[in-house]
């Protein structure tokens, strides 16, 4: 059965939620079954626009290795990066881009180098029907227009932030949010007239958002890159997960939620 960890307020809060609620199931993982194959609790850390995608693949996982459960703590890269820094215990860790993997990698605790498994680029959410008329970046610099954005810190609102600065576009933003998925639920609760985020979470959220696709969204493409952590507690099983998902198949789920080729 899948389970994802609640998301956590900061890195702090985060690195005391994977202690309390991760430890025990990664402390039961047994690094093979029987047979020789996987087994065991799989931990994985992925940045909140994988959800949908990662959620799917980790079932398909569990039906494919009997004896396996995949476990996800979704949240924003950067504080997934601070709580694998803080020392918790996870064994994959899939990033929203390279310069967040960077922070994980250059303390030398992945196993090996990272994969860059998918690419995902920008698009403007708004409310079904676009009542506001949103058709470009340039739109979201109108007086009265509440738009939402990731933080800066995050890989959704550094890509914006190029964006932005490629479209010659000046917005300021009625909140910043910590992950790309709360910058959607604005939209969706209709506290926010607008946000930039990924094609794929437009995608995922179906008729309940309308998406609007922008050219300077090409200058800030974000690669995805995955990696099995150096002190990973089921690095058999972990290993399997990065199988899958950068095999033909897990390209072809990526694929499916709307993420580009690496």
């Amino acid at each position: 059965m899948i389970r994802s960890a609640r998301r956590a307020a900061g890195p702090a809060a985060l690195a005391l939620l994977t202690a309390l609620g991760l430890t025990a199931c990664s402390s039961s993982s047994s690094p093979a079954s029987r047979d020789g194959g996987p087994s065991g609790t799989v931990t994985v850390f992925a940045a909140a626009s994988l959800k949908e995608s990662f959620t799917a693949l980790g079932e398909r996982f569990e039906k494919e290795h009997p004896g396996t459960e995949v476990t996800f703590n979704f949240n924003g890269s950067d504080s997934l990066a601070a709580g694998i820094m803080g020392g918790a215990p996870a064994d994959v860790f899939a990033a929203a881009s390279p310069a967040t993997m960077k922070r994980v990698t250059d303390e030398k605790l992945t196993a090996g180098d990272p994969a860059t498994f998918a690419r995902n680029r920008l698009a403007i959410a708004t409310a079904p029907g676009n009542p506001h008329g949103v058709g470009s970046l340039k739109d979201l610099a109108a007086p009265g227009l509440k738009v939402v954005l990731c933080d800066e810190t995050v890989p959704c609102g550094a890509a914006a932030r190029t964006a932005l600065t490629a479209a010659g576009v000046e917005v300021t933003p009625a909140s910043y949010e910590q992950d790309v998925k709360s910058a959607l639920t604005k939209v969706r609760l209709d506290e926010a007239d607008a946000a930039v985020v990924y094609r794929t979470d437009v995608r995922a959220a179906g008729d309940k958002v309308d998406g609007v696709d922008f050219p300077e969204a090409a200058q800030a493409v974000n690669d995805y890159p995955i990696a099995l952590l150096e002190n990973a507690p089921n690095a058999s099983a972990a290993r399997a997960f990065v199988a899958l998902v950068t095999s033909p198949e897990g390209q072809k789920v990526l694929g499916k939620a709307g993420f580009l080729a690496p």
